[in-house]
């Protein structure tokens, strides 16, 4: 029998998931939303935030220094990505896009599976954040509820660079008018070079922060991208809040459906995006995309 204690905690944990898949959704959508690239690679880029952060910690013992070292390794990894592969991609069809980065994806995993292993690692919350807190109506684990802070401050952060910030409008002018912004003297494709860095490091910084609740494994990132995608799906492609809003959707989705029935979660979630697909095909949040 399903108390109503054992509801509220899985709201809560409804709550932290969804606020990690907004994060993760953000990046993705950043990507996309500037650059129509689609990054079938970007759960891979949670799983080597994760590892890196790992390495990083296993080293010095800082969680603070883990998580900046493996967010700047991740962002590295990404515009060099970009710099190497994805930019001669932009004016493909997307199902080459698809392609190049699935297979990219592919050889991350299988890289990280062959330096670390496939055994999955722990890395321990930051000091004054274990144990558990008493909420006064329940008692729930202290670093999933800084989690919750942690992720907020990230994505005002996201959004504040990319939509309060000369950067974030550049990126926007040279979506509509590349050539336009290039006579400019604005050099727009490092612009974008720099999006993708900032949307694949989304991924990892997330990756970090979330090794703590869960261990951390090469295949990690496979479950999360396909959360991922439905989350923009169901928020609206290329849409950053959209992606918030389906993020916390999707987290409760999964969260709740898991009390009752866990080999349901899944499909409740699927069930939710067709749903949304039927009623408004753009998204809660999105509009007509890119052709």
């Amino acid at each position: 029998m399903i108390s109503w204690g054992n509801f509220i905690s899985q709201c809560f944990n409804g709550l932290v998931l969804g606020a990690l898949l907004a994060l993760i959704s953000s990046g993705l959508t950043i990507i996309y939303g500037t650059l129509g690239v689609l990054n079938l690679a970007h759960g891979a880029m949670f799983m080597l935030g994760g590892y890196a952060g790992w390495v990083a910690f296993t080293y010095t013992g800082s969680f603070i220094v883990a998580v900046i070292a493996g967010s700047l390794f991740v962002m590295l990894v990404g515009i060099v990505m970009e710099r190497g592969i994805i930019r001669y991609f932009y004016t493909r069809p997307h199902e080459d896009q698809l392609l190049v980065t699935f297979g990219l994806g592919i050889v991350f995993v299988e890289a990280v599976r062959f330096f670390f292993g496939s055994l999955s690692k722990m890395m321990p919350p930051p000091p004054g954040l274990g144990g558990i807190m008493n909420l006064g109506f329940m008692f729930y684990p202290t670093y999933r509820i800084a989690l919750l802070g942690i992720i907020a401050v990230a994505l005002l952060a996201l959004f504040i660079v990319l939509y309060k910030t000369r950067i974030g409008m550049i990126v926007r002018a040279g979506i509509e008018d590349a050539v336009m912004v290039d006579s400019l003297g604005i050099d727009v494709y490092k612009i974008f070079m720099l999006v993708f860095g900032i949307g694949a490091m989304a991924a990892g910084f997330a990756g970090i922060v979330n090794a703590p609740v869960v261990s951390i494994a090469p295949d990690i990132g496979e479950a999360i991208l396909v959360q991922t995608f439905v989350v923009v799906v169901i928020g609206g492609v290329g849409s950053f809040p959209g992606a918030i809003l389906g993020g916390l959707i999707a987290g409760e989705i999964i969260s709740i459906t898991s009390m009752f029935n866990p080999g349901y979660a899944y499909v409740m979630l699927f069930v939710a995006m067709t749903l949304v697909l039927v009623l408004r095909p753009y998204g809660l949040l999105g509009t007509a995309g890119r052709e």
